[in-house]
Order: structure tokens, then sequence, then C-alpha cells
């Protein structure tokens, strides 16, 4: 199962992006998107993208009460999950949004969804349509801390019980779900062929490479 990029969701308007810098990543383009309030950080690497997400314009933001923006922004309060997962939008992976939620953002062409699958304690689980976006290539790839691939991903979550949704996505993948006393996202790289991590507390990620 093919991801196109994963986010979590910044109380301090991105500002953690800074560390994971300082940790010697590099920074991609960013965007606003328009309709929901939402804009983010991005750091780009050779097989998906991490993006840190947050509101800046709460009423905009109120518009897509649907799918609990909001709600999942303000993770310490209301104890939503922070994270979000986007699939690649393959054909194999219909079945999986056959339930979905079929929304459409403003900065989306008319008559093209984000389809997403949405639980408060669980990621948001997501797909783009085919919109011709900005290719790869035109991002910085190439990091001064060596990471390039990303080869497993393992969501710790505080959910009370898992849904079947999370285990047909584990059978097919290299991402884990894993009952947790906190939520934290763990992302390894190259194997961990460098044998280091590094905890970035600020945005409850863990980088092992």
């Amino acid at each position: 199962m093919k991801i196109d990029h994963i986010f979590i969701f910044s109380p301090n308007k991105g500002q953690e992006v800074d560390e994971l810098l300082k940790f010697g990543l590099s920074e991609g383009s960013g965007r606003t998107h328009a309709g929901i309030g939402t804009i983010n950080r991005r750091i780009f690497f050779d097989n998906f993208y991490l993006e840190i997400l947050w509101v800046h314009n709460p009423e905009e933001a109120k518009t897509a009460q649907s799918v609990g923006i909001l709600e999942r922004s303000n993770f310490k309060d209301t104890h939503y999950s922070p994270f979000g997962l986007c699939l690649a939008d393959t054909e194999n992976r219909k079945n999986l949004f056959q339930n979905a939620i079929h929304f459409q953002p403003d900065f989306l062409p008319e008559g093209k969804y984000i389809d997403i699958i949405t639980n408060e304690r669980m990621p948001w689980i997501f797909k783009f349509p085919s919109t011709g976006r900005k290719p790869k290539a035109e991002e910085p790839i190439h990091h001064k801390v060596g990471l390039k691939k990303l080869t497993k991903v393992t969501f710790n979550l505080k959910a009370k019980e898992f849904t079947n949704l999370l285990a047909t996505i584990e059978n097919d993948s290299i991402i884990n779900f894993v009952k947790s006393t906190r939520d934290m996202l763990i992302l390894k790289f190259d194997y961990g062929l460098q044998g280091k991590s590094k905890t970035f507390e600020c945005l409850n990620l863990e980088i092992h490479y």
C-alpha cells in the first residue's frame, strides 16, 4: 500500500518544523488550503512527504465540520488523533474507501473529491483524486542527515479498540497500528541502517534511521 503523505497537526503554527530543520532535514514548499482554513509546511523524501498542518482561519475551518478539522487541530483538548494518513490513489484502494466521506474543498477542481475515513481516535485516512499535483522532482529531497526512503510507519494510538479497516491496511503495507498510552508517530527510514533515532516531543514524532 503506497503512502502519498502523512500529516501531523501542529499546536504551535508549524514552528516545530524548525526543529526538524536543525536535525538536518530540508524544507520544501508549503501551501494554504483555501476554504478549510489550514496551512502547512512540508518535507519531502524519495517516496512520500511529511506535512505539518495547522488551522490559520478558524471560521473557514468551521465549514469542514463534517470531517472534523477544528476538532482534530485542537487534539490536546478534544483527544482526537493529530495524525493523517494519505494513501496513493490507485485502483486497488477503491474498495477500502467505498464507505468514505466524499469531501470537496475549495482548492480542488469542481467534481474532484477527497475520500476520507474519519474516526476521532484514529488517524484521518484519506486519498486525493489524481489532479496533476506538483511533481516531487521540483521539491528538495536531499537531507544532510541522510534520510531517503520511508520503510516503516507505526502509529501508536490511544484508541480503545481498532477497526477492521486498520487491520486491512496493515495486511497490505508497511504501516502498523499499536495500542498505546499516548499518540506517537514512528517513522523508520532506509530500514534503520544508521542505527540512530531522534524524538521530537513537540510533534509526537520519532524518527529511526
